[in-house]
């Protein structure tokens, strides 16, 4: 009960003290703050297999989101990191599992500590703080960036809905293609995805290449705004892999729900 009233609902034990002497019940702040320590070190070993078990795979979901931190003047704002793994869409069988980990502040270290020793696909938006994962002196490994296309779909998505621009509604539907071939291999293997995504997928993702149709078609007929979002987005070559998702809207569910 109190570590879920801590860590869940999110009153400090000095309100919970008070809660429970309203009931008649005296529990000093410090015995509750004693408790709370001694149930963290028991839950360490099981943190440490989560951690051991998520950074064992081969892709991984990062993304971060606020949380409200209680301090003496004013509420702060810190961080909370999600480090997600799930292998079923690409047929995996080992179990999916969330790592957390809090920070204050949004340093590209905090990343950069967790992931020191990680290599391999990580699914993230194009916050750069990540670019030094990606660098190719990095050791063990460069970290190979999958890019999330949803968030790079939102631009033209409100531009189209505006009606600003033809081009944004046309590179929705690209997006909107792409995503519709994602929801017909989930779960498949990954030579299945592979396959199926260098035969379908790549004609349309070879759109989205620096210097080809859209970014011209921008140009010449659409405002700076359309440039400037096709031009942000970072359009990693998803379907060239079969491990890799085109989105990371798994670890936003997962935040909201924790």
């Amino acid at each position: 009960m109190i570590l879920v009233g801590k860590f869940g609902d999110h009153p400090p034990l000095n309100r919970q003290s008070a809660a429970f002497a309203r009931e008649g019940i005296e529990l000093e702040d410090s015995t509750l703050a004693d408790w709370v320590g001694g149930c963290v070190a028991a839950l360490d070993p099981i943190l440490a297999e989560l951690r051991r078990h998520g950074l064992a795979a081969r892709r991984l979901h990062v993304d971060d989101t606020t949380v409200p931190v209680l301090a003496k003047v004013k509420t702060r704002t810190g961080r909370l990191w999600v480090y997600v793994r799930d292998d079923r869409p690409f047929g995996g069988q080992d179990p999916p599992a969330a790592l957390y980990d809090y920070s204050p502040t949004r340093h590209g270290e905090h990343p950069r500590r967790v992931l020191a020793a990680w290599s391999g696909i990580m699914q993230a938006d194009a916050y750069c703080g990540h670019n030094a994962l990606y660098a190719a002196e990095r050791k063990p490994a460069p970290v190979i960036e999958a890019a999330c296309w949803s968030h790079g779909r939102r631009d033209f998505f409100h531009l189209a809905k505006l009606g600003k621009s033809p081009i944004s509604a046309e590179i929705v539907r690209r997006i909107d293609e792409v995503f519709a071939i994602e929801r017909e291999i989930n779960g498949a293997s990954i030579d299945a995805r592979l396959a199926v995504r260098q035969e379908r997928s790549m004609p349309l993702v070879a759109g989205f290449e620096a210097g080809t149709l859209p970014t011209n078609l921008a140009r010449a007929l659409a405002s700076p705004v359309v440039v400037e979002a096709l031009t942000a987005g970072r359009w990693t070559v998803c379907p060239g892999r079969g491990r890799g998702k085109p989105t990371r809207l798994l670890r936003e569910r997962l935040q909201v729900a924790a």
